[in-house]
């Protein structure tokens, strides 16, 4: 078995700043038990930043993203320095990988990042990741924490994604401020709770519940379950991956789960435009199961080359689907509207009318579009 624990910022440093080296040696004893089990674990750890604030003897959270570039190259090998001893004493080596959006982005670059932890995996390594904040340029950084370890549990064909943070579970209402509030202790749908999620969380994190559902979101549609406990309890961890307790809320995975490439399509891949469709074929690919033809798109937005990945979009502009677009921009404004046969015809070289053949495109959930970011180089 395979799992991705991922532990954010308000659960790895003390209040007054710094890092919380007894916190980290409760994830790393739950590590070596997981190991002992020959389960493996790959770690995604925030506190790089916070850690840094630490060790510069600041409390505010820098806003400037120089600022914070600066901050985690100092926090990171304050970080790394306390996993290594740790995990050292339990007879077990980390590794540090730093991933940036463009390693996730770029195809060759994301089978590489894939190579590698799984050689680190096969050698017994405990792979130990977090986002490449020192280069990460601000329009294609990853963002947050949750969603880079949902795409970490797809990249390492990770069984089930651990969220731990400060909160029990997903309640019924911001416990804080309802005490009728309950835990939901099983989402099937994660569509159907997007109206619980709230704002960010504390002022150390950039993560909120919103964040969390969308790595619930993105982590299930590949076939991976999801739980979302409290980090203080990560002592029962093993228990909970062996099925002996249950704990904070399980988010179960699709039926119909994302694959390969339609993974990288939907969520690793930097979309370079959009293509908008009109209502028929917005409904064609929504309910038809069918490709994009010429036919039905309206108009375009953005610059492209043929084979790059574009966003697709309704009418209203919701975006319905990502893909990987057989003709340029340029081309497409050319034979938009056209019918297949007249489409051949105008681009001869065109083995078929498929502007975005149905096995090159993922088609996204319903309401995506309010949770992701459009135009070139936009985030999944």
């Amino acid at each position: 078995m395979r799992i991705v624990i991922k532990i954010g910022s308000s659960s790895l440093n003390l209040p007054q700043g710094g890092l919380d080296d007894a916190a980290i040696a409760r994830i790393v004893q739950a590590t070596a038990q997981l190991k002992a089990s020959e389960v493996d674990v790959v770690i995604v750890s925030s506190g790089a930043v916070a850690a840094g604030m630490g060790q510069l003897k600041r409390t505010d959270r820098p806003i400037h993203l120089t600022d914070r570039q600066a901050a985690a190259a100092v926090g990171q090998s304050v970080l790394m320095e306390s996993y290594t001893h740790l995990l050292a004493r339990k007879n077990l080596v980390g590794a540090q990988v730093l991933l940036s959006r463009l390693d996730l982005a770029d195809p060759a670059r994301y089978i590489n990042a894939q190579n590698t932890l799984e050689r680190l995996l096969l050698w017994g390594v405990v792979p130990i990741i977090n986002e490449n904040d020192t280069v990460a340029v601000e329009e294609l950084n990853i963002g947050d924490n949750d969603t880079l370890s949902a795409l970490v549990a797809g990249l390492a064909h990770a069984d089930l994604l651990f969220i731990l943070t400060d909160v029990d579970g997903l309640y019924t209402a911001n416990p804080r401020h309802d005490e009728q509030a309950r835990i939901i202790a099983q989402v099937d749908d994660v569509g159907q709770v997007w109206s619980l999620a709230g704002g960010a969380g504390s002022m150390l994190g950039t993560g909120g519940m919103v964040t969390k559902l969308k790595a619930a979101e993105i982590v299930t549609r590949f076939g991976i379950g999801m739980i979302l406990m409290n980090a203080n309890k990560i002592e029962r961890l093993p228990d909970v991956v062996s099925g002996e307790v249950r704990e904070g809320t399980c988010f179960q995975p699709q039926k119909h789960r994302l694959a390969g490439r339609k993974r990288w399509i939907a969520y690793a891949g930097l979309s370079e435009g959009t293509v908008t469709v009109d209502q028929g074929a917005a409904n064609a690919l929504l309910h038809e199961g069918k490709s994009l033809l010429a036919s039905g798109i309206a108009g375009i937005d953005g610059a492209w080359e043929r084979h790059e990945l574009v966003r697709v979009t309704d009418p209203s502009g919701q975006g319905i689907a990502r893909g990987l677009v057989a003709l340029s921009s340029q081309e497409i404004l050319r034979v938009k509207g056209m019918h297949s046969e007249e489409l051949l015809r105008e681009i001869p070289d065109l083995r078929s009318p498929e502007i975005i053949h149905r096995d090159y495109m993922t088609v996204m959930p319903e309401g995506l579009n309010s949770r992701e970011s459009g135009g070139k180089m936009s985030s999944p």
